[in-house]
């Protein structure tokens, strides 16, 4: 008996003895770890990805008026086309989840890119406004599915850098909407003044984006069985960088496996009603913002370069709110200081919207940064790969059916009322709720947990 460990460790050489436990410790993900040419043009594929997420709504915002002349829309109908993005993101959000199980979160987000091509290709020869809304609800539909999946792409290849990598898709996503905004008055001019040339151009941008995404439709298996994996034994990442407890436990396991009621989950339904209305401020102000600088007397140019800054904020902040928010604790106080930037710039819309622009662009530009601190909230919010899939759609598409009303709302309300004084009460009325249910989605708890 006193000899058997010397012959336990003269069996086994020093050097095979961290073998047996890399084997047992290194779940099947390591070992299924995308290759670094994957990566990279994982990494690729968002930014392009997330820079055509917004270029089809900002460019028409821009051309608003135009566009309503040469279709011959009134101010109603008008509200229903920036009513449009949001509806489209929760009907056809909500079948993201299913779509990547069946073909993968790449094949989906590759034939997302292509319907936005497809739709803003098509859309610029529309004789009506039937054939605009569709082919404008083609580009939106692929928009949707890739808007529920990014923060999917992010957690699967990136769990242990999810605030960096949502930051880098966040400030792509401004990027891309802030070049729209800024640009498509200027080369609808140079390209000859029609508005459906300045739309069209955009679909250029839009196939650029489809390209990285082919050879990665391939590397479905890979992703598939890394999924399952982190999935049947409970492992991944809580956003702050660090393992989950529970994984490799019995007790992770079995909640992990166990099927995610997620509407049972109190964080879920915060985190879905934080995201509609962040969400109405943004399509809100995408959609109307150059039409209220306009009728303040703004030339068009401006206008959009206004709605440009506004958006361009987004491209810094993107950075530092999600790593912020990683570090926080509780999210809670990033999302009051949003909401009071909010306040301030809707009310010097209010009072002041030609002599103060440039100030109140830049103060709703920071405001509308809640979107990359609503996509770091539900990549922390959630324990599991399959955990930020379910509660990605679910957010997402309650919060997009929350958002429908609101810019449809305002333009009933421009109409009817003769002046921008009711909508903008309106938005800046939205600013109150949009901060209590923030803080509440922000406490530090998973869906997990809670379901």
């Amino acid at each position: 008996m006193p000899d058997e460990p010397k012959t336990l460790t003269t069996a086994v050489p020093p050097a095979r003895t961290p073998a047996p436990s890399t084997a047992t410790t290194a779940d099947s993900p390591a070992q299924d770890r995308p290759a670094l040419w994957v990566t990279r043009l994982v990494v690729i594929g968002i930014v392009l990805a997330a820079i055509n997420l917004r270029p089809a709504i900002t460019s028409l915002g821009a051309l608003l008026e135009e566009v309503r002349d040469g279709l011959h829309m009134s101010g109603s109908v008008a509200g229903v086309l920036t009513s449009v993005p949001p509806l489209c993101f929760a009907i056809f959000g909500i079948t993201a989840p299913r779509l990547a199980r069946r073909f993968g979160p790449a094949a989906v987000v590759c034939a997302g890119m292509a319907a936005i091509f497809a739709g803003l290709a098509v859309r610029p020869f529309a004789s009506g406004t039937v054939g605009f809304l569709a082919a404008s609800a083609l580009a939106l539909m692929g928009i949707a599915v890739s808007n529920v999946l990014m923060p999917v792409i992010v957690k699967r290849y990136f769990p242990d850098r999810v605030g960096t990598m949502t930051g880098l898709y966040s400030m792509a996503l401004a990027l891309g909407t802030s070049l729209a905004a800024a640009a498509t008055v200027p080369m609808t001019e140079a390209l000859g003044g029609s508005w459906r040339t300045g739309l069209g151009v955009w679909a250029v941008l839009a196939a650029l984006a489809v390209l990285p995404w082919i050879p990665l439709v391939r590397d479905r298996a890979t992703s598939a069985r890394t999924a399952r994996a982190a999935e049947t034994t409970g492992t991944g990442t809580t956003g702050q960088g660090t393992t989950d407890p529970g994984s490799g436990s019995a007790a992770g396991s079995a909640s992990a496996s166990a099927p995610l009621r997620i509407t049972r989950s109190r964080t879920a339904w915060a985190l879905g009603a934080f995201f509609g209305l962040q969400a109405t401020g943004a399509y809100i102000t995408m959609g109307w913002m150059p039409q209220i600088f306009r009728d303040a007397g703004v030339p068009a140019g401006t206008a959009g370069v206004l709605l440009a800054v506004t958006m361009v904020m987004g491209v810094p902040l993107a950075f530092v709110i999600p790593g912020l928010a990683t570090r926080l604790k509780t999210q809670g106080p990033i999302v009051v200081a949003l909401g009071l930037c909010g306040l301030v710039g809707y009310s010097g819309l209010y009072f002041a919207p030609a002599a103060g622009a440039w100030g109140w662009a830049l103060l709703l530009g920071v405001s509308n940064c809640a979107f990359p601190l609503a996509l770091t909230m539900i990549g922390l919010r959630s324990r599991t790969g399959a955990g930020v899939v379910r509660l990605s759609a679910f957010a997402q598409s309650v919060g997009y059916l929350i958002s429908i009303p609101g810019p449809l709302l305002v333009g009933v309300l421009y109409q009817h009322s003769g002046g921008w004084g009711l909508p903008i009460a309106l938005m800046a009325g939205l600013m109150i709720p949009q901060m209590i249910i923030g803080t509440l989605a922000g406490r530090a708890r998973t869906v997990e947990d809670e379901c």
